[in-house]
């Protein structure tokens, strides 16, 4: 059941997105753990106190940060399922707001627009809603890197992810994994007030990317084969190669699948607030003077996979369907 609403959650939300007008009237679910998130880190990460204390405050905050969406996604499906006609779709409905397949399309193909219709300085703009590094250092082809890298990231963490926990436990899954992807964003970053309360959060993520990243990379392998221009073997060859490189457990695997499919080179040094992290290239030997025909080769190649994705829970429900 958990892998039908999975399924269906991820073709309504292909074509429908998360509407403008629902946004404005309620939120989205990412705001409402938001000001979960903020509220503990305010109640219980104190400058005052010491490292270890902070770190266990940061383990007792991920579990309510988690457990809160996932007790309350367990119970609106089970009163779904149970009590309303069509209960069922009803929840896939609800868990298209777990998923960001239209907006991450729209958000860098943005990126690719505002550079040949208004040049770099435009094309900052763009990129700067995507991606967290400082815009003004970014030259133009710097700036279509960024933009083809978050669409890698964000397919895994905000698309292949979430409806692979969906998949696993329904609405718990898919809420739980969004609420501690949002934490991660929030409080799992290594500055002085999150290095030690936010350490549990970023290690978790790290490790409830794991299987989502390695299939982001697979299908981003798959699609090269039916996208024109596309590279499957140097794909594979620089995420084998690669991936591994990465400072990120997870990143690399879709970055490096993009950029060996496109015959780019992705990632390496960057500057975010003004502090460079010095990363390794993912496909390394790939061309770096990347223009914004590229961005939109990268998503041609993104909807492809998504659409392999799409149909493998598919075909995996179908099985589930007539297996019970």
């Amino acid at each position: 059941m958990s892998v039908l609403i999975a399924f269906l959650s991820l073709a309504v939300e292909s074509v429908l997105g998360y509407p403008d007008w629902l946004f404005r009237a309620i939120g989205h679910p990412v705001t409402w753990f938001g000001r979960l998130i903020s509220f503990l880190d305010i109640r219980l990460n104190r400058a005052t106190d010491p490292d270890a204390l902070r770190r266990q405050r940061g383990v007792q905050a991920l579990l309510v940060i988690v457990l809160v969406p996932a007790v309350i996604g367990l119970c609106i499906q089970l009163v779904l399922i149970w009590f309303v006609p069509l209960g069922l779709v009803v929840a896939a409905l609800l868990a298209t707001s777990l998923l960001s397949q239209k907006s991450l399309y729209e958000h860098v193909e943005a990126v690719a627009d505002a550079l040949d219709s208004g040049g770099l300085a435009m094309g900052r703009v763009a990129v700067s809603r995507i991606v967290g590094r400082d815009p003004e250092a970014l030259d133009r082809a710097a700036v279509c890197r960024a933009a083809i890298e978050s669409l890698a990231e964000n397919f895994s963490d905000g698309i292949v992810a979430p409806a692979f926990w969906t998949g696993v436990g329904g609405l718990a899954g898919g809420a739980a994994y969004k609420a501690a992807n949002t934490a991660d964003s929030m409080i799992g970053h290594r500055t002085p007030r999150h290095e030690a309360f936010g350490w549990a959060a970023a290690r978790f993520d790290d490790w409830i990317n794991l299987p989502a990243s390695r299939l982001t990379a697979l299908l981003i392998v798959l699609a090269a084969f039916l996208v024109k221009g596309a590279d499957p073997g140097s794909a594979r060859q620089a995420v084998w190669r690669d991936a591994k490189k990465h400072r990120s457990p997870n990143a690399g695997w879709p970055e490096a699948a993009m950029a060996g499919a496109l015959g780019l080179a992705l990632a390496g040094p960057r500057s975010y607030g003004g502090i460079v992290v010095d990363d390794v290239f993912m496909g390394e030997g790939g061309r770096r003077d990347v223009d914004s025909g590229d961005i939109r080769r990268a998503l041609k190649l993104y909807r492809v996979a998504d659409y392999l994705l799409i149909a493998l829970f598919g075909v995996v429900s179908a099985i589930a369907v007539l297996a019970f």
